[in-house]
């Protein structure tokens, strides 16, 4: 005979059923029930997510930065990340600097087009930090 699925209700429906058989409800509203996902696909999902074991744009950035902006503007700046729109953040610590990075945003992002996967970034956003 084959197995039967247990069937699923939605949360109000589980509550009716709870209320009416008297039996406490202990999850709490605001939690959301998701189906279970092998270990092995949601650590694969999060090596990718998170470049693990993978060389990132950010991470190549990064060891590039001084030869990009100069060794005097590296020391008082750092490229955070890539946002979604293929903006680069990059916090300046001085004024100065970001001022400077701010004259030469299209030379360095010309360079940056230069780098290794970083072909998709398409403007600096300078920030203070």
């Amino acid at each position: 005979m084959p197995e039967r699925e247990t069937p699923t209700f939605s949360k109000v429906a589980e509550d009716l059923i709870g209320s009416l058989r008297r039996i406490p409800n202990d999850e709490p509203a605001s939690m959301r029930r998701r189906p279970t996902v092998e270990l092995s696909q949601l650590v694969g999902e999060l090596r990718v997510k998170h470049s693990i074991g993978m060389e990132s744009p950010e991470q190549v950035i990064r060891d590039h930065w001084a030869e990009i902006v100069g060794h005097a503007n590296a020391a008082y700046s750092h490229a955070s990340h890539i946002d979604p729109r293929g903006r680069l953040i990059v916090l300046a610590a001085h004024s100065i600097v970001r001022n400077e990075l701010f004259l030469h945003r299209k030379i360095i992002v010309d360079k940056l087009h230069k780098l290794p996967g970083c072909n998709h970034i398409r403007e600096l956003y300078l920030r203070a930090g």
